[in-house]
């Protein structure tokens, strides 16, 4: 059974498991109620109260927890398994009294990534982080133990990135993609949050319907960061935690067997980015990934930026990675089922797996977690002395910056405290970073519909 006192806004109630984690262990219940440094605690109530907050209209993680400053969650261990007890949660999530199922789905499967990377990543011994292939097979072991990994067919997953502050023709327009692609059988990742991680859902979820796919994939890729920004849309039904950015930029690369990009702001231009450099790797020269950009006819000039950016900085041979098609959410699906039959094709002649992509190379320069701060941002490399994969990848973890000065807790706060992030290098480079932030800027794409956005970096000689 489960209870809720609903007081305002806030509720006080006992649920039990939905869909994941029903046991846990003495010590894995002692590591969730410490709030120590060591303990999972402040991590996990962070990431349920995002989950519980889901469909806020403010991405500013700040905001969030300050409002629900005195939400508390507790592990109840009972005889047939665990409850969570929680106090001044956000009403929203629940309907008459009763959790909302999706929610309570998203909810436990927090509590199981936390446990699991705390105890199977992080202490077991397992995994040395400071090594490129134990990296890719602990994200690999995230992704099979949240059952991500299950879905046993051909190639047909696309991940879609694209901007959670979007307007409305472009939120649309993801949705127009997104039934597309459901009529023809493809399933559907993103970042998990509003906007355009949202859309392609909700129109993939029409398309199946019309094609009578009972079981569609909407998976949702996150980590703990950015979730209080982007918590999980209702449609996403395999939400999976991973531990930090870098490791989530890896999950969502592995599991795609195609990739379309919506327009967006910094946490786009991160992922290109890092797109960007995978792709300039000599090792993926052969391996098919197909990748579009797309985007209603009065996001073209969009396009149009990003494109420049990356073949003024990084070469024209990145640019010849991406397609771009413009107000065409027909060709947008019927390119990517194109592309994945190259992708089937390439996989089994080299013998390897459809849901995990083992042999695409992703350097260490791409894994390692890089810690934001403003010693660390004013530090980038930004100059052409260096490889373009080098470059695209400290061009990537100042996006990841700036990202964290816009949304996240600690980024925000030290934004406050200290002043914007220094950004520094190469004259020409900076002249084009500027020239791209300025037009995201300009075009609203740095937070939500109706927010002022106040910058949170400055780029110096």
């Amino acid at each position: 059974m489960e209870s809720s006192v609903i007081v305002s806004d806030f509720v006080d109630a006992r649920v039990g498991p939905r869909g994941s984690l029903e046991n846990l262990s003495q010590d894995e219940i002692g590591k969730l109620l410490d709030t120590g440094q060591g303990g999972l605690y402040p991590l996990f109530r962070k990431c349920a109260l995002a989950v519980l907050n889901s469909g806020a209209d403010t991405d500013n993680a700040k905001e969030i927890f300050d409002r629900y400053r005195d939400f508390e969650v507790e592990i109840v261990r009972q005889a047939w398994g665990v409850k969570l007890e929680m106090h001044n949660a956000p009403a929203a999530a629940f309907v008459d009294g009763q959790m909302i199922h999706g929610i309570k789905e998203h909810l436990f499967a927090v509590l199981r990534d936390v446990v699991f990377i705390s105890n199977e990543i992080i202490a077991s011994g397992r995994f040395d982080l400071s090594d490129s292939a134990s990296i890719t097979n602990a994200v690999f072991h995230v992704l099979r133990n949240a059952r991500v990994l299950d879905h046993k067919s051909r190639p047909n997953l696309v991940v879609c990135w694209g901007g959670h502050s979007i307007g409305t023709e472009e939120y649309k327009y993801t949705k127009k993609v997104g039934y597309e692609m459901g009529l023809r059988g493809l399933d559907v990742c993103t970042g998990c949050g509003p906007g355009a991680m949202k859309g392609p859902m909700k129109g993939a979820t029409i398309g199946h319907a019309k094609q009578r796919i009972e079981h569609g994939r909407y998976i949702g890729v996150t980590e703990p960061g950015i979730i209080a920004a982007e918590p999980p849309n209702p449609i996403v039904n395999q939400l999976v935690i991973l531990p930090d950015i870098e490791k989530r930029l890896e999950a969502f690369v592995r599991l795609a067997h195609g990739i379309v990009v919506f327009p967006g702001g910094a946490g786009t231009a991160e992922e290109i980015l890092y797109l960007v450099g995978m792709l300039l790797d000599p090792a993926n020269r052969e391996q098919p990934f197909p990748v579009v950009f797309t985007g209603p006819r009065e996001s073209a000039v969009y396009f149009d930026h990003i494109m420049s950016f990356v073949g003024a900085t990084l070469g024209q041979e990145a640019v010849r990675r991406f397609t771009v098609i413009i107000d065409d959410p027909a060709e947008v699906a019927r390119h990517m089922v194109r592309g994945m039959a190259d992708v089937r094709e390439f996989r089994r002649h080299h013998n390897d797996s459809y849901n995990f992509n083992w042999l695409l190379s992703v350097r260490p320069d791409f894994q390692q977690p890089f810690e934001v701060t403003h010693e660390s941002m004013r530090a980038l490399e930004l100059d052409r002395a260096q490889p373009p994969h080098q470059l695209a990848a400290n061009l990537r973890r100042a996006f990841s910056g700036i990202v964290t000065g816009n949304v996240k807790e600690s980024g925000i706060k030290a934004i406050e405290r200290y002043g914007p992030y220094e950004l520094a290098g190469d004259p020409t480079i900076m002249k084009l970073l500027d020239e791209l932030l300025a037009a995201f800027v300009a075009q609203r794409r740095m937070k939500l519909p109706g927010s002022t956005y106040r910058p949170v970096y400055r780029l110096v000689a």
